[in-house]
């Protein structure tokens, strides 16, 4: 019996050690064939692995950012909204939240992380995954398509190993986690890390603070699941955030305290779209993706390829200042949302509202053009419907979100009512410039980017009513010598026809309907009084004032060689007229306005770079005889409302003036403009070292107020540029002058009208046999 046992245990023993070295012979089988795996996915019999290239240059796409002379991003275009930063603009806590929730032992291992690895096949993953920071990296880089087949998933998860291993070798660990944090999406138009911190929270990375940052790194597992933006998945954002600050708290990061009061805090962001309907200068950045446009054309890269500028990651440095935008966008909204009810009030009892003074058959004549201007005309049209399919779709209700003061509305109407709805609107632009450089500091070609698209600074045109009289009462100074203190009769004034063009007799009136005794030139202009001006006109011609504003800058094609453009008829854009007017405060020396000064590449390298046009136009004396012409406007003229001397009792301030009163002490230029009918209002300011320009009327000029006391300059455009100014002063860092205009060394016309009495009788007018 006992031999029996005894032989049992040994066949026993013998069949187990059979069985253990069946398993070790498994085991080292299992890890030959897996490294052998490994060694076929590292020769690319699984498929092509990058090279040492594209390992040190990952292709992505990169966006194109615009600059801001105070160092602001304010703009981007992109088919992939990522702007790379590097490790040191990473707040340290941004770091330690990323490695304590996604990889502890980032530090210690060299791209794979076995202890992880063994972890995860054992307990099959229910203890976290193996996957580490650089092996995430790996498979945002080059894996494009995550296969569904487990098979070919393997196939995958070998090759990312391997990358991962490279690029541990090629990289340091803060380029490895400073990419990684670039590669991913964050959804919402937010790839990488530097456009998730402005979208989701509005700052730099570099801003965040502890709790932000656990919910950016919450959002890795699965951006749209833990997504803060998403009513949805708001519940597992905060929860997710919560075990973000508690993996910091296990690793050391922060202590329990800190933890427990962060655990507190409600979730909270800071949404700020970047859109390109969307943010601060929408106008202006439509223009800058036009130019870069044709720049790209113009501009090729060493090998012949043009740069795309949605991919190619440039950099383009613009002259707009990010806080003089803000508040130039900020004065329009505020003044025209005041003003537009008003319009609207005045407009209830109007048959033709939005329209005035035309016949039922040219409204319909203004709302058919729109139709068949309108984007919904064109896309019809390329869809191949007929002319009566597309009219009768124009009136057939449709579901639509419009524009609003109070905030889009959803609605229901029909095309052809919108096309009325939004003619109703007044339109307001505004630009403001340096004029010693031409720096354009804010541009603002609309009262809302997303539903009125067309620009009306650089495109569009509009009559400019009195802001042309500057050009020629410095023609008059320029070739007479006059003074601002030199009178004219304020009497009835006519030019014969055939006299400097006329086609007939032109005999133009004051708006006011007030005549008699004889006034300063600066008393004129302030008074925007017509018929000194078609004296002066009469007197220099209208050819030198076209010379001269053509040398300006202004685009003198359409401007016909006839006395009445004296009082502003001719179509002229907003930003010739800044460009123009800088010329009086840039002592004579008319400047090219500038928007774009560099462009670089992605690496820094700078493709182009703007040079100053410049050319002298007018003596240092003309332009500054011109300027104290112009102060006296904001001093007695219509443009003395910026002083704080208006009467607040009546009904036009109380209904449609915003931000006043202005009070405004120191020495500022300026001129009102309003056309026929009040369809434009015009006002131009000047300070020093600031130009601004400010235009408001109607898409059509068939859209405006009923009277002057609410259609002229001083009403519809003055309040834009007294709030944005008021604002701009309020900066102290933005440095606007508050000081005189400079002096030329010079001056041999007199601008002192108390010492010009003292050594002058007055103008002696030349009799005008059309005067009565």
């Amino acid at each position: 019996m006992a031999k029996q046992a005894t032989k049992k245990q040994a066949m026993e023993k013998s069949q187990l050690r059979k069985y253990i070295f069946l398993f070790w012979k498994l085991v080292a089988g299992g890890f030959l064939f897996i490294i052998l795996m490994f060694l076929l996915a590292s020769w690319g019999v699984f498929g092509q692995l990058p090279d040492e290239t594209a390992l040190e240059n990952p292709e992505k796409d990169l966006a194109t950012e615009i600059i801001s002379s105070d160092g602001k991003t304010i703009g981007k275009f992109y088919k992939e909204n990522r702007t790379p930063i590097t490790f040191d603009e990473l707040p340290p806590h941004l770091v330690e939240a990323l490695i304590a929730t996604e990889d502890a032992r980032f530090y210690d291992h060299s791209g794979i992380d076995a202890r992880g690895f063994l972890r995860a096949a054992i307990f099959l993953g229910k203890r976290g995954g193996a996957s580490t920071i650089t092996q995430q990296l790996a498979k945002l880089f080059f894996t494009d398509d995550v296969a569904s087949n487990t098979v070919e998933r393997v196939i995958q998860k070998m090759k990312e190993w391997i990358i991962a291993v490279r690029l541990e070798k090629r990289y340091t660990k803060e380029e490895i986690v400073a990419m990684y944090l670039n590669e991913m999406d964050f959804i919402f138009q937010a790839v990488g890390i530097r456009s998730a911190s402005n979208i989701y929270f509005g700052k730099e990375p570099m801003d965040l603070t502890v709790e932000e940052s656990a919910i950016l790194v919450g959002m890795l597992k699965n951006p749209r699941q833990y997504n803060p933006k998403r009513e949805i998945s708001k519940a597992k954002s905060l929860a997710r955030r919560n075990v973000v600050i508690s993996q910091m708290e296990k690793y050391d990061y922060i202590d329990e305290q800190t933890r427990d009061s962060l655990i507190a805090l409600p979730l909270k962001i800071n949404y700020t779209p970047q859109g390109h309907d969307e943010g601060i200068g929408t106008y202006f950045r439509e223009y800058v993706r036009n130019y870069m446009k044709q720049w790209a054309k113009d501009n090729p890269k060493s090998d012949g390829t043009n740069y795309d500028i949605d991919r190619d990651g440039l950099k383009v440095y613009v002259t707009i200042d990010s806080r003089m935008q803000e508040y130039a966008e900020l004065a329009v909204d505020m003044h025209m949302a005041k003003l537009q009810a008003e319009f609207d009030k005045q407009n209830k009892k109007n048959k033709t509202a939005p329209f005035r003074d035309i016949t039922p058959d040219e409204v319909d004549g203004i709302m058919n053009a729109a139709m068949r201007r309108s984007d919904r005309w064109r896309i019809l049209k390329r869809q191949g419907k007929s002319e009566k399919e597309i009219i009768a779709s124009f009136n057939e209700k449709t579901e639509m979100r419009i524009f609003s003061w109070g905030g889009d509305i959803d609605t229901t109407m029909t095309p052809m009512d919108s096309i009325r709805y939004y003619k109703g609107f007044l339109r307001a632009s505004l630009l403001s410039m340096t004029p010693q450089t031409g720096e354009i500091k804010a541009w603002v070609g609309g009262i809302d980017y997303k539903h009125f698209k067309y620009d009306m600074v650089k495109t569009g045109q509009r009559q400019i009513g009195s802001t042309f009289k500057p050009f020629v009462y410095a023609t008059a100074i320029d070739q007479m010598h006059m003074s601002p203190c030199d009178t004219l009769p304020n009497t009835p004034y006519c030019i014969p026809q055939g006299k400097h063009g006329n086609m007939k007799e032109w005999c133009p009136k004051n708006s006011d309907g007030d005549y008699g005794g004889t006034l300063t030139l600066r008393d004129a202009l302030g008074k925007s009084v017509n018929t000194v001006t078609a004296r002066l006109i009469d007197r220099v011609g209208p050819k030198p004032v076209i010379e001269l504003v053509a040398r300006m800058g202004v685009d003198p094609e359409d401007i016909p060689e006839v006395p009445s453009i004296a009082l502003g008829t001719p179509d002229v854009t907003l930003y010739e007229m800044v460009g123009a007017y800088g010329t009086f405060a840039n002592q004579g020396v008319y400047i090219k306005p500038i928007l774009i000064t560099r462009i670089e590449d992605k690496n820094g390298t700078v493709l182009d770079q703007a040079t100053p046009e410049a050319k002298d136009v007018i003596s240092q004396e003309t332009a500054y005889v011109t300027l104290s012409l112009m102060e006296g406007v904001t001093q007695a003229g219509s443009g003395r409302r910026l002083r704080g001397t208006w009467a607040t009792n009546t009904p036009v301030y109380k209904n449609a003036v915003t931000g006043y009163p202005y009070d405004f002490k120191n020495p500022i230029a300026g001129k009102t403009g309003t056309t026929q009918n009040n369809s434009d209002g015009w006002f131009m300011g000047i300070v020093p070292n600031l130009v601004t320009g400010v235009w408001v009327g109607g898409d059509d000029r068939a859209t405006h107020f009923a009277s002057t006391a609410y259609g002229q300059g001083a009403t519809m455009a003055l309040p834009i540029w007294g709030i944005y100014m008021k604002k701009c002063y309020e900066e102290e860092g933005l440095d606007i002058s508050t000081g005189k205009f400079e002096k030329p060394d010079e001056l041999t016309i007199e601008t002192d009208c108390e010492k010009w009495a003292e050594n002058n009788t007055p103008t002696e007018e030349v009799p005008n046999e059309f005067e009565f």
